[in-house]
């Protein structure tokens, strides 16, 4: 009964975040541009669970696994998949807080990096490809006059 009562209370105040936030008048308009901004972070080359996962992370203070599941419409192996290339960046933060009862505890993510410090990352590196591109052209063009 405690463990049940335990997840109950979780869940609730689950819930109630979810709730006040789609409550909000500007929950549609938050989504087309949520929808927009995964849209450009995946045309500069991240992938779409990645993506997806930044853009929520963006909107909320810190979140749990199943609160981006949920977010960002993914299922959990995605959600699994883009925290694991989100860490190797060293995007997120984590940590563990202790479940109310018995469990294991769950974790909590929350970007540590700023959304214009992705930005400019992925900037650099789009920049650093486009240099590498055109010297494999000039490359390719001094090879042909040979």
């Amino acid at each position: 009964m405690e463990l049940f009562s335990t997840k109950l209370i979780y869940m609730l105040s689950f819930v109630m975040r979810l709730v006040t936030a789609l409550n909000t008048t500007a929950a549609s308009e938050l989504k087309v541009e949520r929808d927009e901004f995964a849209s450009i972070l995946m045309k500069v080359g991240l992938k779409r669970n990645v993506a997806k996962v930044l853009t929520y992370l963006a909107g909320v203070a810190e979140a749990t696994s199943r609160e981006i599941e949920i977010g960002s419409d993914l299922r959990q192996p995605e959600v699994s998949i883009a925290m694991r290339e989100i860490r190797k960046l060293d995007w997120i933060a984590e940590r563990d807080e202790k479940n109310p009862g018995k469990g294991r505890p769950y974790r909590i993510y929350k970007l540590n990096r700023s959304l214009p410090e992705i930005v400019d990352y992925l900037e650099g590196e789009k920049s650093r490809e486009s240099e590498r591109m055109m010297r494999q052209i000039e490359k390719l063009k001094s090879l042909k006059s040979n």
